[in-house]
């Protein structure tokens, strides 16, 4: 089991009872610090987050705040006499991942999440009213000419198969049973 987890602004992949150097954070010796940004989880299945994993956290508890080794930055322009030496240490937090929590609560969230999805439907599955090519073919379908007036006719019609349906998105079927209901409307704009 392990997650990887931001901490500090950087991606650490971390498990149960590691030890890991990470940027400095707030917080005395023995102080214990929790991350919520978890990005991916494996426990026997893989959970990816969009962009976090909802339920999941980090516990960890601080061991020590260090220095890192110094690093030698030198500048120099070559005939111009130009030379400058510095160093720098970065300030670290030694920290231990005590656990990984929240996977029942996950689990159960993934579960409802699966069972609303199944309801939603795709694009290719349902109409667009705001495009005519889509329109045009509901028409053509049902051997009736693709004129303006027709086109506004099923958009209207569209919109009153919505309010006695209780939908905001109709599928192609439906608006193929809504035209051949009411294609008595659009004879009568072909005379």
């Amino acid at each position: 089991m392990f997650a990887i987890v931001e901490i500090a602004g950087l991606q650490y992949k971390v498990e149960q009872d590691q030890k890991l150097f990470v940027n400095r954070l707030k917080g005395d010796k023995g102080g214990k610090v929790s991350f919520d940004k978890v990005l991916l989880t494996v426990n026997g299945a893989i959970t990816v987050g969009a962009p976090a994993v909802s339920g999941i956290t980090v516990e960890a508890e601080i061991l020590d705040h260090v220095k890192a080794d110094k690093v030698i930055v030198f500048k120099k322009k070559r005939r111009k006499g130009y030379k400058v030496k510095n160093g720098h240490r970065q300030s670290l937090t030694q920290i231990v991942i005590t656990g990984i929590t929240g996977f029942e609560a996950g689990a159960k969230k993934a579960a409802k999440k699966e069972t609303v999805k199944s309801e939603v439907l795709s694009d290719n599955a349902t109409v667009n009213f705001s495009e005519d090519h889509e329109l045009n073919y509901h028409l053509k379908k049902n051997n009736l000419s693709q004129s303006k007036e027709n086109r506004e006719t099923l958009i209207t019609l569209g919109k009153a198969v919505k309010v006695e349906l209780e939908k905001n998105i109709l599928t192609h079927e439906e608006v193929d049973a809504a035209i051949i209901k009411n294609i008595d409307q659009f004879k009568a704009l072909n005379k």
